[in-house]
């Protein structure tokens, strides 16, 4: 692994320690570092809002990752940014799909609006193209032929238990009401419908969903002890089973 490779490795750590966790089951290092390198563009795209003071300057932030994911599909030089350098080589390893980084970076620029989603339809397509490409993503590095479908639900109970949480800690309430008001029990289904269909992903894929063991009780309003939160995902692992 390299030097840049470990710093975003620490980086994901300490932003997204949940999927980080997850990724300690993948026994390939490369697999992992391109695994790892998808988590960071997401929050590099994520960081975006609240790293500008009006929505102009954000728009011409997500402009240039657009054109640095061009960049990497035309063969041109990556930019010189540890992400689009290690998004390159996991795009080059993995024959990663563009319409799924793109569909993210258009999914993301919805968030310099904190105005909440419409409906129940538009917040579960934000989720889809978000939580949802982000997990299609990892587990097409860590298995070539699985299935998009097999993450769907799973990355909606995430998604949504995402959005919960962001609120609850003083970001922009965005869930509709019909939504917010059965939270838990819209996380619950979209987990139970993640149990049967994560059954079509392979061993090795399976760290690409494992974080989702959690989502239930971050909708709950709680947050795992760090020992609780390695229990859950480590069996999620062992068993194949969220």
């Amino acid at each position: 692994m390299t030097e840049a490779h470990e710093d975003l490795d620490a980086r994901i750590e300490r932003v997204d320690p949940d999927r980080w966790l997850a990724t300690r089951f993948i026994d390939d290092p490369d697999k992992r570092a391109d695994v790892v390198a998808l988590y960071a563009l997401n929050d590099e795209l994520a960081r975006i809002p609240s790293a500008v003071t009006q929505p102009m300057l954000g728009e011409i932030r997500f402009a240039w990752w657009r054109e640095a994911i061009e960049d990497v599909f035309e063969g041109r030089m990556p930019r010189a940014h540890p992400v689009t350098l290690a998004l390159s080589t996991a795009v080059k390893r993995r024959g990663l799909p563009r319409p799924l980084l793109e569909a993210l970076v258009d999914a993301r620029e919805r968030d310099l609006d904190p105005a909440p989603f419409a409906d129940a339809d538009e917040a579960l397509d934000y989720v889809d193209r978000t939580a949802g490409a982000l997990a299609a993503l990892a587990a097409k590095v860590l298995d070539v032929s699985a299935d998009p479908h097999a993450v769907r639900s799973a990355a909606r109970a995430w998604g949504l238990a995402g959005l919960h949480r962001s609120a609850a800690s003083g970001g922009p309430a965005r869930l509709p009401a019909e939504l917010t008001a059965n939270l838990r029990g819209e996380v619950a289904r979209a987990v139970k419908a993640a149990r049967g269909e994560t059954k079509a992903l392979s061993v090795p894929a399976f760290p690409a969903v494992a974080y989702v063991a959690l989502a239930a009780p971050y909708a709950r309003g709680r947050t795992p002890s760090d020992l609780m939160r390695r229990l859950r995902v480590t069996a999620a692992v062992a068993t194949g089973r969220l």
